[in-house]
Formats: C-alpha cells, structure tokens, sequence
C-alpha cells in the first residue's frame, strides 16, 4: 500500500535541462500524492494514517500493549514525550507537536468512538482545552489496540523499510475489525478530503459477518444492520432514512445532528432545560458564544446600528430565555443549563429558538474518502468499504494461517528427528564424540534431513536425558491436528470463512457497547421569529430602492423617489408576506416583508438584502402571500405557473427558477390568483400573450403547467421570426397594454375579455394582429 506508483513524467526538453512547466508539474505531483497517501487520507484496510500507525506499531514495540495469559495485564504507562521521541527517531521524521497531537486524539474518547490510547494527565476537553505538554502525560496503548496489534508478528502484513533503513515499519496494521467504520477519520489532502463519521462496533460487526456469509447482502438488509452513525458524544441523528442511505449508497453525504437534553422540574413551577449530550464538533463554549452573539449583538462592520434583523432575533431570544451556564464535569462530561424566562414559557418554544440559532442542531458531513486496497484513494460507498475490508481480512488470515502452518511443519519435522534417535541415545552422544564431521555422521546413521541433526547437535546434554517418548507423541498429535485445520483452512474457502466469522463475533462480543446516538427522523428547526400579522405596503423603485408603509389605501403619487428614478410599484401586503425579487438570468431571490426598512425616508436597497451575482440585473419584483400563483414567461413565448411559496428560500443568493435561452429577457409577472392584501383576487380564467411585432392570443389558464422546481414552461404563443413576447398577464375580465407610440410617447390601452375573445386560440398558436396603433412593452392585469 505504501509503494508509490510510477508516474509518467513529461520527458525533458532539450538534453538534460528540464523545462520549468515539466518541473513544476512533477514537484507538484509528487508533492500531492505523499499528502494524500503519506498523511491526510486513512486506509480502508487498518483505518490508519500513516503517522497514527506509526505511533501504534512504536508502543507496541515499546512494550506497551496489554499482555499476560489472558491479554488482559495492561503495561504500565510511560511520558507522552518519550514515545513521540521514539516514533520520531524510528518512522516519522517530521514535528514532535504534530505527532503529539495525532497521539492526543487517538486518547480522547470524545473524538474517537474507540479510544486506541489509553492516555493519563489532561488531554484536552470538548470545548476546545488542548492537552498538556507531553512532558506531563502518560500513555499506553489501550485494550482494543490488540484487534490492530495483535497478529503483527504472524506475518500477516508486509513490512518495508523506515525513513533511514534502519528498521522496518508495516505497510498496514492486521485490523481484525474495520477500523474505518468504527472511528472514523477526517482530513484535508491535495484536491481531495475527508470525512468518515464513527459507527457503533456490534452494528459494523454483524454488517461484516452477513456479508461474509452473504456477498450478495442487499443493500436494503445492510443499511439495516448500519441505520447510520454513531457519534462519540451520542447526540440525534433526525435525518431520514432515505437521506443516511442515499449517504452511504454514494459515499457522500449531510446528515442533520441534534444535542439530546431533558427537562428538570424545579421547586414552585419552575423547570430548566438541560442539553446532555451534543452533535460532532460541538462545544459547550462554542454554544455559550452563539448565545452571547444573539443576546448581545455586535455592530456589524461598516454599520452605525445594530441591523433590524439582529434586534429581532435578541428580542426573540430574550423572550424565552433568561439565562444560560455550564455545569459540565467529570462526572457530567456535557451539562449545559438553560433557564426560561418564566415558567410559563412553552417548554418546545424555548427548544426551537435555540436548536434555530446555536449549533445545538447542526450539519454532519460524510465523505468516504479513503486509500482502498489496491493503493488508490477513491469515496467509496458503505458496501465498498466494507467488501474490501473482508477481503483484506481474508488475505490476513491466509499469511497468517501460511505463517503458522510453515512454523507447525518445521516443529514436527524436529520432532520427528528426535524420535528416531530417540531409543539410541547412547549411540547418537557416541557418534558426536567420535565422529569428526557429527552431523553428516548422523544423517548418514539415521537418515536424517540437515534440519533434524542440526537441531540435535544442538540439544544440550541434559535435555537429551528428558527426551521422553510420551510427551514427544503428544505434541506431535497435537501439531499434527492444528496442521489439519489449518490446512483445511487454506484448501476450503468455506472453513477460512467459518474462521473469519467466528473470530469477528468473539471480537464484538469481548468489545462491542451500546449505541450512543440516537436515529429518530424529526423536521430541521427553522428560525422564525415572531411578526405580527399587520396590513403594510412594500414600495418599490425602478433602481430597486425598497421600503414599507404601514396600512393600505395610500395614493402612489404621495411616495418620493430619489431624484432620476421612479416607482416601480406598490404592493398592498402583510408583514407575513415575501417579496419576490427576479433576476435578469431569471433567478429568484426571497426578502420577507417583515425584514424590509420602513418609514419615510428612502429605504434600502434591495441588493443589499440579498446576494446578486455578478454581471446579473434586478428585472423585476412581486410581494405578495405564501399562496400566491404567479404567471411566468420569457420573451422566447414560453412560460409557466407557481406559487411564491415554490420561489422562496433561505439562501441569499436565492435559486434558479426560470430557464431563459440566449438573448431572452424576463418579462413582468402575473397575479394569476390568491389572496391579496387589499382585496380577494378572483382566479385568473385566462392568459393573454403580446408579441412586441403586435399579434395577440388569449388561452385557457387550464392549459399551462404550474412547475413547483420551476423551469422553461410550456410554449405560451408562436412567433415570427425576429419577434418576441413582450409579455403575458393571466386575468378574468381586462387586460392593459403598455408601450411607445411614435415620438416615444408611453401609450397604453385597455381590453376588455368581448375584445380579448376574438384572439382566442389553442396554446401554441400565433394569435391575430392587433391594432393597438403602439409596440407593446408590457401586458397586466387589470381585473
């Protein structure tokens, strides 16, 4: 695994010069397979970087390994500095702090499922506490190490020579059980990263003994026996099982992770929520501090004051929460309290408010990145890993079964030659006192192999008075016996697998534990604070200046611009309502009305509530309810229906929605039906379409596709060549055209639906020339 493989480097370009192109490519290459290989991805085999075997083969070499009858007397443990010395002096010619570091996180058990390390002094807590220098702390190898250390000297795995060629290292450690699965890994290498979440030890055990039983186990009865990760710090998986597998089927994935708390009844009504257990990469202090962010917010860098989202959300926070400590101790490694602003506070709102905005509840990242068994690093699925570890485990046990088998045929060959002299004792000590070349003299006597007389000249004269016949024909029998198995073992693929179950389950049963974090499938928190519900109207100019007025019924006139822009509209809305911000490349963008400036002044500009791309203009606005059906078109003829509820979004730099073709501009939208603020809309029952050539066709709204991921929608009208859709409006009884007639003077003009009619035609078609005596620009609604 650790041979790097042979690269085909561009050759030089004139004689031996090496051009400077060549150069850099093969510094680079090189530079990025000993990062990827040599220190940030694990291997699916052992679970191991480079540096935290390293570290593992040198204590055990050190003596530091559980050891007795039974492996269960472990060593005594010895300062931290002198085995980072020793792995430093022997393999791992690189810093002393960062081979500390990897030994301090193979000892934390809130970072490793399995600690490998039993480590003694302070190495650090979960909130971020580093460990003391290792001139304080002890170490020794914990007892599951004996799972990857165990069979390290019954040449199970190929070594190969350290940095210097003093000594050797392995390539790979004889893991009994998939350490990649069990804790897990995370790195970062060049163009590639990491991140193995840890699993539960009897899960991955059963999952490798139905797969060495069944290679055929579908996936379906694998997930079963994995349903998903299972944190060191425990804590609550709420995604769906569709989302863990789909994970583990691509070996890439988010899974959406919970703290687990409890609720204490106190004295005179009162109660305190008490958070217990938290999701990976989660602290205490990390939480303390979010809470302070919100309750005690910052001015933002070039602000003057606080913003109105930030007063919202310390409003929103302060009216559930009154204060927040940690309790956490050795006895109690997580106990964060918090206590209500009053007992009467709904126990589930204090919950939302901080699973919304702490890391209470948080993403989990899975990327199965990992150096496989034929020495590339690929992400891999769950399936993968685990059929490749099964090999691997295999192969261990054919070297180890070959190594014991070659050790059991020398033994009883020895044996053997000492039974044949065995009852000639006398004759073989006068031989050697005779004979000047001994050996050949008793081979030639007893006709025995080179092996068998070297191993009795080297009998010491009182062993040869304990030869005894007896004890020679029961270790034979039992060789001869352990030589069948082992045999069987190596002819009978079958028994090799018996043994590999066996020894799997024998493992899970001395070192499996109860699973720690809990899969219970729950909906993500959403942050929401609390908006009345009050009549506004969102105010809107053309350079996107954007502001609220409280109330309806306001006259468009009385609203100032600044100077050199215009109104664009007004929307009489709610505080609960969007608004609907549509970009030129036909993405869409959300602003809840409630977060817009109000007042008389100016407002905001809208680009700065959210984030436009580059290049990319602002074309058009709508505000409006949740439930609010949009007509959508492009000025290609073509368009569909949505709701503003499939058009909002948390992400700032929104979504793609509408699907423009080149030279195709976006044009206005239209109410189509819902509610609006100031009166009930009927549903639109028609659609009109205006070319800007002129040519009008009226269609059945039944006709069109409401497409909830949005899209191209489905062709509105057919137009001449070089003509376009200067826009389409839905309505029910009239519909205005606006545009430029001659002198540029802005024309407008209203038709009534007997009017509308005589365009009437299926979708799709042409329509029929109007003389509207201008070019249309935009169609609206009127009623």
């Amino acid at each position: 695994m650790s041979d790097q493989p042979v690269l085909d480097f561009p050759a030089p370009d004139a004689g031996d010069a090496l051009g400077l192109g060549s150069y850099a490519q093969r510094a680079y290459l090189e530079y990025a397979l000993s990062v990827v290989k040599g220190r940030a991805l694990p291997d699916v085999c052992d679970g191991m970087k480079p540096v935290q075997r390293r570290i593992l083969y040198a204590m055990q070499q050190m003596g530091l390994s559980w050891g007795g009858p039974n492996g269960n007397t472990p060593a005594k443990p010895v300062k931290s500095a002198r085995v980072v010395g020793d792995v430093l002096g022997r393999f791992h010619p690189h810093g002393d702090q960062s081979a500390y570091d990897a030994l301090v996180r193979l000892a934390q058990d809130f970072n490793q499922r399995y600690p490998l390390i039993d480590g003694q002094g302070n190495f650090g807590s979960r909130d971020g506490d580093g460990a003391a220098a290792m001139r304080y702390t002890e170490a020794r190898l914990a007892r599951i190490s004996t799972l990857l250390l165990g069979e390290i000297g019954m040449g199970t795995v190929d070594f190969q020579p350290n940095y210097d060629g003093s000594t050797e290292e392995p390539c790979q450690l004889p893991a009994r059980l998939p350490f990649a699965l069990l804790n897990g890994a995370s790195g970062i290498a060049v163009g590639l990263a990491t991140e193995i979440p840890s699993h539960n030890l009897r899960e991955v055990a059963d999952a490798c003994v139905a797969l060495v039983k069944n290679p055929q186990l579908s996936d379906e009865a694998l997930f079963t026996l994995i349903p998903g990760p299972d944190y060191p710090g425990g804590g609550q998986i709420i995604s769906s099982s569709s989302d863990i597998q789909d994970a583990y089927r691509s070996g890439r994935g988010s899974l959406k992770v919970r703290a687990r708390w409890k609720i204490e009844d106190l004295a005179r009504g009162q109660w305190q929520m008490v958070v217990t257990e938290l999701p990976p990469g989660v602290s205490a202090q990390k939480v303390l501090e979010e809470i302070e962010d919100v309750t005690n917010p910052k001015v933002k860098s070039g602000k003057k004051t606080l913003s109105h989202e930030q007063q919202q959300l310390k409003a929103s926070m302060l009216a559930v929460l009154d204060g927040v400590r940690d309790e956490s101790s050795k006895d109690a490694p997580v106990r964060i309290v918090f206590e209500p602003r009053t007992g009467k506070v709904p126990q589930q709102e204090l919950a939302t408010a901080l699973l919304a905005h702490t890391s209470l509840e948080t993403s989990a990242p899975i990327n199965l990145t990992m150096v496989g068994i034929d020495g590339r690093p690929v992400q891999k699925s769950l399936r993968q890993m685990l059929v490749e570890w099964v090999q691997f485990r295999q192969q261990t046990i054919t070297r180890r079964s070959q190594h014991r088998l070659a050790k059991v045929l020398d033994r009883i060959h020895i044996l053997e030659g000492r039974q044949l002299v065995l009852l000639n004792i006398d004759e073989v000590i006068a031989i050697i006192r005779a004979s000047d070349e001994p050996k050949a003299a008793l081979m030639a006597r007893f006709n025995l192999t080179d092996r068998q007389a070297e191993d009795i000249l080297e009998i010491r004269l009182r062993q040869l008075a304990r030869l005894e016949a007896i004890k020679i024909e029961q270790e034979l029998s039992e060789l001869r016996k352990e030589q069948g198995q082992l045999e069987d073992i190596l002819a009978n693929p079958a028994s090799l697998r018996r043994l590999m179950v066996k020894e799997i389950e024998a493992d899970a049963k001395q070192f499996a534990d109860a699973r720690r974090t809990l899969i219970h499938e729950e909906k993500k928190v959403v942050a929401s604070a609390r908006v009345v519900d009050e009549p506004v109207t969102v105010i809107v100019s053309q350079k996107g200046w954007v502001r609220t007025r409280q109330g309806h019924g306001h006259a468009p006139e009385t609203f100032g611009v600044k100077a050199g822009d215009a109104l664009y509209a007004t929307f009489e809305c709610r505080t609960v309502d969007e608004l609907i911000i549509f970009g030129d490349n036909g993405r869409v963008y959300s602003v809840a009305v409630a977060d817009l400036p109000g007042g008389r002044g100016d407002g905001q500009p809208v680009t700065t509530l959210i984030d436009l791309e580059a290049g990319t203009q602002i074309a058009h606005y709508f505000a409006g309810p949740q439930d609010a059906l949009l007509l959508l078109s492009g000025s290609g003829g073509y368009g569909f229906l949505a709701q503003v509820a499939h058009m909002t979004g948390r992400n700032r730099g929104g979504k793609a929605f509408v699907s423009l073709g080149d030279g195709e501009r976006l044009c206005r939208p239209s109410h189509a039906s819902g509610t609006s603020a100031s009166q009930e809309l009927p549903a639109a029952t028609h659609v009109c379409c205006a070319s800007v050539g002129g040519r009008v066709l009226t269609l059945e709204i039944g006709e069109l596709k409401q497409m909830a991921k949005g899209g191209r929608g489905l062709q509105l009208i057919a137009l001449e060549p070089g003509d376009q859709l200067a826009g389409a409006a839905a309505y029910t009884r009239s519909v205005r055209f606006e545009g430029v007639g001659r002198g540029g003077r802005v024309r407008e003009e209203t038709l009534e639906i007997r009017s509308l009619n005589n365009a009437r035609a299926p979708r799709g078609k042409k329509g029929k020339a109007a003389d509207l005596g201008f070019k249309p620009a935009e169609v609206l609604r009127v009623v």
